[in-house]
């Protein structure tokens, strides 16, 4: 994995562990010489995961669309990409890293996250989703996503899309070993 898109807040919560989580993330990925692809902004978890990877040395790409240059402010520091939408910056992500590693965030971390996942099961690419399940901040979603496996809208197939921990060296590990599930698209309509 030479690059990993990071999906993340760039809201900036009460509690500091999760700004701490994100640098510590940042730092962790350029000392492995894992470049950041990310939304482009200075604020929240976002812009500390790239101070940090930037701090550390580390390949850091922003993927901003014009209308969020200014309420996100935009990092040009690093090297950034402004684009027309957001789904210009989706495809981008998908376009520019290995991978997609989650952290807590909010509407748009979980519309990226689950882009991802419907993307992955339909073929559109091959790469792995990990959710850094730190602080359980995941635990209701994972919970969910087991659910959704179990009432049977998860195909067997897909269950194992979502690779999750709550440590970032065990995760990344499990997505350097990732294995492509078979798509639907190859799928016989009739197992459908």
């Amino acid at each position: 994995m030479k690059r990993l898109a990071v999906y993340c807040g760039s809201a900036t919560p009460a509690d500091p562990r999760y700004v701490q989580l994100a640098a510590d993330v940042g730092t962790a990925l350029a000392r492995q010489g894992i470049g950041v692809v990310y939304g482009g902004g200075k604020l929240g978890l976002m812009g500390a995961v790239a101070g940090a990877a930037m701090l550390a040395g580390g390949e850091v790409i922003g993927v901003i669309p014009q209308a969020l240059v200014r309420g996100e402010v935009a990092n040009y520091d690093c090297e950034l990409t402004i684009v027309a939408d957001m789904h210009e910056r989706k495809a981008a992500f998908t376009r520019l890293s290995d991978g997609f590693l989650v952290l807590p965030g909010g509407v748009g971390t979980m519309d990226e996250l689950w882009e991802a996942v419907s993307w992955a099961q339909l073929g559109y690419h091959a790469k792995p989703v990990g959710i850094l399940n730190a602080l359980g901040f995941y635990d209701g979603l994972l919970a969910f996503n087991r659910h959704m496996a179990e009432v049977g809208f998860v195909r067997p197939a897909h269950q194992g899309i979502i690779l999750a921990d709550t440590e970032l060296d065990p995760l990344l590990e499990r997505m350097r070993a990732h294995q492509p599930p078979q798509t639907i698209t190859t799928m016989d309509p009739a197992t459908l």
